[in-house]
């Protein structure tokens, strides 16, 4: 039941429970207090709530560590709202669809029964399937946070993410760990200690996503930004679903309608995927750790990056020169033939890998074709990967904090 006070009044309250939830408030205090003063909450009303707080300084990293206890004390208010119905063909219909079909993985792991030698090759399948949620949250990731940063919503980037990494920490622990299980009360700590905090946090993440993140994006987002979402969708991918025919129907028929062509807008180069600057672009084309050559279709060299460390020497003579002339006779008829496959359409690359002056070099030639498969012209592609090849393990963007 909603208590008779104003939006501003309803906030405060709110923004108050949530502060002494976290300087120590019981989530059943906290929980009482809610139903007594607010009674019912909007999911957009709690992503404004979380938007505001890191706004006035609370650390997302903070938030992250007690969204589970938010989302306990707002959850009989959420389940009360009905969700809003979609059309097939949308990405939150997608989303939700991928999570039906991610309980199904969970709700088997809840029932983990038997001989040891009989469950855990059933866990491990039922494990293996799950990673598949990677994909459900890069899309999320990749596609949905930034149309709700462009809408002034930086909590679920900032927070959401932070929990699908501890998901995926979850599963990835999970999995290191069921090939070592060789007794019953060795299952029995790995269920309590490794499954039931993954299927918590799982189930957690889908309860986050229907009651509060999905529903706060349909209001929030404009329709061309679902159309661009669910163009791009098909470059990060689905799991456990089958997309309805509709949707790759739609996704063809849209981006036929809204190819675009490059522009020169506002002293920049203007691309579907963004604009950059001439002198930018330059600077981007000679800082890629690998060299380029361009030849166009009518086998002319046009272009080649000029960044400090090329592997092998480019003058700016070479600029207008027919490709086969610069190389030495006797590789002449391979270029051709690689060129000729390019241009029927037989071939789409060629990698080659030599040894030059101690270095490995790899040399890679891509045919280069707009949107109708049209032939435009050659990219050659040239990077020294000796260091590359010595690298083991791995080494994550937060080792840079130690």
């Amino acid at each position: 039941m909603t208590r008779d006070i104003d939006k501003k009044a309803k906030t405060e309250i709110m923004k108050d429970i949530i502060r002494k939830l976290h300087s120590g408030m019981t989530a059943e205090a906290a929980k009482e207090r809610f139903e007594k003063e607010i009674g019912d909450i909007t999911s957009t009303e709690i992503a404004s709530l979380e938007q505001s707080l890191i706004n006035e300084g609370i650390s997302p990293e903070e938030i992250k560590k007690f969204c589970n206890v938010h989302a306990l004390i707002f959850q009989s208010a959420l389940e009360k709202a009905e969700s809003a119905e979609v059309n097939p063909a949308h990405p939150v219909y997608l989303f939700r669809l991928e999570n039906r079909e991610i309980e199904k993985l969970t709700g088997s792991l809840k029932n983990v029964a038997g001989d040891v030698a009989s469950v855990t090759p059933r866990v491990k399948e039922t494990l293996l399937k799950l990673k598949g949620i990677d994909t459900h949250y890069n899309r999320k990731e990749q596609l949905l946070f930034p149309f709700l940063e462009k809408a002034g919503f930086m909590g679920p980037s900032k927070v959401m993410w932070g929990k699908d990494n501890e998901v995926r920490d979850l599963l990835k622990s999970a999995l290191s760990g069921i090939d070592g299980i060789g007794s019953q009360p060795e299952l029995q700590d790995y269920i309590k200690k490794a499954l039931n905090p993954l299927i918590e946090e799982v189930e957690g993440m889908i309860f986050k996503e229907e009651n509060i993140l999905f529903p706060t994006s349909l209001e929030k987002l404009a329709s061309a930004d679902w159309v661009a979402i669910l163009q791009e969708s098909d470059d990060i991918g689905y799991v456990l679903i089958e997309k309805p025919a509709e949707t790759t129907h739609l996704v063809k028929d849209l981006q036929q309608a809204l190819a675009e062509e490059p522009v020169w807008q506002d002293g920049a180069i203007s691309l579907p995927s963004g604009a950059i600057k001439p002198n930018e672009l330059m600077a981007l084309l000679n800082t890629l750790p690998v060299d380029l050559t361009f030849v166009d279709k009518d086998d002319t060299v046009r272009y080649f990056s000029e960044g400090r460390d090329r592997v092998f020497i480019r003058t700016r003579a070479v600029i207008g020169r027919k490709v086969q002339n610069c190389h030495p006779p006797q590789s002449v008829d391979i270029v051709e033939k690689i060129l000729a496959s390019f241009k029927d359409g037989s071939k789409d690359s060629y990698d080659f890998w030599i040894n030059y002056r101690e270095r490995l070099v790899y040399i890679r030639y891509f045919a280069m074709r707009d949107r109708n498969r049209e032939y435009l012209g050659t990219l050659e592609v040239t990077q020294d990967v000796t260091d590359i090849k010595k690298l083991e393990g791995e080494r994550r963007l937060l080792d840079e904090r130690a």
